[in-house]
């Protein structure tokens, strides 16, 4: 029988919720071109419930019990007397989050003699080391699509929130002002901007989708140049590079995975070829942005603001400057954990688990790696190689 170690975030600080503001979920049974849903064959909650903290489990133990399987479950999941790093050692399958990731270095992998199957429960696999995965032969998995429009959507409100100066109106109506000059003096329309994206896969393209009605001007780059026939649709702009990209754009939205050659890619050489004024969205990783740069740049005005769902490492240390910098929107890396995603993570969970023990094929489009190489949605959008360098950091915040 298998150990499952799953490390999730914790509860609500007023306890797991006994009510939710709605009632159940919009049903929908695929995805924009065509991917469906998760097809398990059963699943053991009601769509629309809490199901990324400690006490939701993922809907999983009811499911792994009854099989005879050992499911641990935990939000302590830094530092070397961590409740995750002591159940490591004879854990068969670790399940993660990218929203509160148990980051599986090297160190931590070769410590896992076991391991054959690390599952993101969500999209982005970086906190795991993905060549120390490829050298060890173990499985990486993750749920393609399951809250990618989830995250697009978040996209599209930090636009609309950064240019309109939604955050500080707000401020001054809690204060009990009526500040209506201090509000709009960082208040601009987007309609006639030039917005570009880096990347445009399911994310990016969403985005896109998302922006067109908004009468900008669309731009992005990617390594896998989109279709002639959707560039038309969207009246988009290709770009080579990144640098050829954000030179036009007046606002930037970076969709792309986490890896070696995106780490740190808006370093303070990138952030200065933008345009003065510019607005930057990050929902992808953390890392792809160089944490000082940019705030410096947000200080000097280079930046016009910059909003972020990702931080490096999760969760950040208190005194993490993007939490201090001003002109920033940041969020807690929400934007893929709506009650709505997590129906459908939850549900790709099971999926790949009744795959795995079942010894059916997990779906090619949730492999990242498999049999020593990159697979799948893997081989598509992540090169060999290890982001999860500095993790340790996130130790630091338990003591804050």
């Amino acid at each position: 029988m298998a150990k499952i170690v799953c490390v999730l975030y914790d509860d609500p600080v007023d306890g797991y919720p006994k009510s939710y503001a709605r009632d159940g979920l919009p049903k929908i049974d695929h995805y924009p071109g065509g991917q469906t849903l998760p097809s398990p064959k059963a699943t053991d909650f009601q769509p629309g419930i809490l199901l990324g903290s400690v006490s939701g489990e993922l809907g999983l133990r009811k499911y792994l019990e009854s099989l005879g399987h050992t499911l641990v479950v935990t939000s302590d999941k830094d530092g070397a007397d961590c409740v995750f790093e002591s159940e490591l050692h004879d854990a068969e399958i670790v399940i993660s989050q990218p929203f509160w990731p148990a980051y599986l270095t090297a160190e931590r992998i070769a410590k896992a003699s076991k391991l054959k199957l690390a599952l993101t429960a969500g999209i982005g696999s970086d906190h795991v080391d993905l060549q120390a995965a490829i050298d060890r032969g173990i499985t990486v998995a993750e749920i393609t699509y399951c809250n990618s429009i989830s995250v697009s959507e978040h996209v599209v409100m930090m636009i609309l929130a950064l240019a309109r100066n939604y955050i500080p109106s707000y401020q001054w109506v809690v204060k009990g002002g009526w500040n209506i000059a201090d509000c709009a003096a960082r208040s601009y329309d987007v309609e006639g901007m030039h917005v570009g994206t880096v990347a445009a896969g399911r994310i990016g393209l969403a985005v896109l989708r998302r922006l067109k009605p908004f009468d900008v001007h669309l731009h992005y780059h990617d390594r896998h140049r989109l279709p002639e026939a959707v560039e038309k649709e969207l009246n988009v702009m290709w770009h080579a590079t990144v640098e050829d990209m954000v030179k036009v754009c007046d606002v930037v939205t970076i969709n792309c995975p986490l890896h070696p050659e995106t780490e740190n890619l808006f370093n303070e050489k990138m952030l200065s070829q933008m345009k003065h004024g510019a607005f930057l969205v990050n929902t992808a990783r953390g890392k792809i942005c160089d944490r000082d740069a940019v705030a410096r740049a947000l200080e000097s005005g280079q930046l016009a603001g910059y909003a972020g769902d990702v931080w490096f490492p999760q969760p950040a240390p208190r005194e993490h400057p993007w939490r201090t910098m001003p002109h920033h929107g940041m969020t807690p890396h929400i934007s893929g954990t709506s009650l709505s995603a997590q129906a459908r993570y939850a549900a790709g969970t099971r999926e790949i688990l009744e795959c795995w023990f079942e010894g059916r094929p997990i779906r090619e489009e949730y492999l990242i790696v498999d049999r020593g190489r990159l697979a799948g949605a893997g081989a598509h959008s992540y090169s060999a190689g290890n982001a999860t360098g500095g993790s340790e950091e996130a130790a630091r915040f338990k003591n804050t």
